[in-house]
């Protein structure tokens, strides 16, 4: 988790994506990476999410493909077997915590509260997603935790848009964040690959300061 921990350093900014075609998979890993990014997450909210994770990893080798909206074992099953590089989920419920810290792949859990928070460390979790992250108080909220619990990293995810990215990653605690800004469900309808690709290109523009 710490190599993985130092990926989302050197590239810190996460497509959350939701893809309802797998045929548009292809197309928006191709226009992802063409602007720069190189880590992103596929929400199983679609029957087709699945499908996609696995066409994406084809069409670009070594993009690092996660699966997000894990809600149960099953799900975190479905997701290793289309070949899930990590795993993301809104939420931690006591069933999932075993599973998710045998799958051998990074883990970012979702948290809302301290308790949770701490919870998750003594679970052995590094790296932790405030979800969702605006309307739990934002980047204010994060800074805040930093002092009872300086060993929490975080990868917010939840109503980030561009003009927020910037304040999460100024804070030592945050490694990443997540953001469905980048390639939004009416630009991969409509196949606007051009303009995810500038999008990409903008999020790829941000960095951790001081690396």
């Amino acid at each position: 988790m710490q190599a993985f921990a130092l990926l989302l350093k050197s590239s810190p900014v996460i497509p959350v994506l939701t893809i309802e075609r797998v045929e548009d998979a292809p197309p928006l890993a191709v226009a992802l990476n063409e602007g720069g990014l190189s880590v992103v997450e596929v929400t199983l909210r679609t029957p087709a999410a699945l499908d996609a994770i696995t066409a994406m990893k084809r069409a670009v080798p070594g993009l690092i493909v996660g699966a997000g909206t894990i809600l149960k074992p099953s799900d975190l099953d479905a997701a290793m077997s289309a070949g899930s590089d990590f795993i993301v989920t809104p939420a931690t419920t006591a069933a999932l915590v075993a599973p998710l810290k045998a799958c051998g792949v990074p883990v970012i859990p979702g948290v809302a509260t301290p308790s949770e928070v701490l919870e998750r460390l003594d679970d052995g979790f590094e790296v932790l997603k405030l979800f969702p992250a605006e309307q739990y108080g934002g980047a204010a909220t994060i800074a805040a935790l930093a002092a009872p619990l300086p060993q929490a990293r975080f990868c917010p995810t939840g109503g980030i848009g561009r003009d927020k990215v910037a304040s999460y990653l100024a804070l030592k605690n945050v490694v990443g964040v997540g953001g469905s800004w980048i390639a939004t469900n009416k630009q991969i309808a409509d196949g606007d690959w051009a303009g995810i690709t500038e999008n990409a290109r903008a999020a790829a523009g941000f960095a951790k300061p001081g690396l």
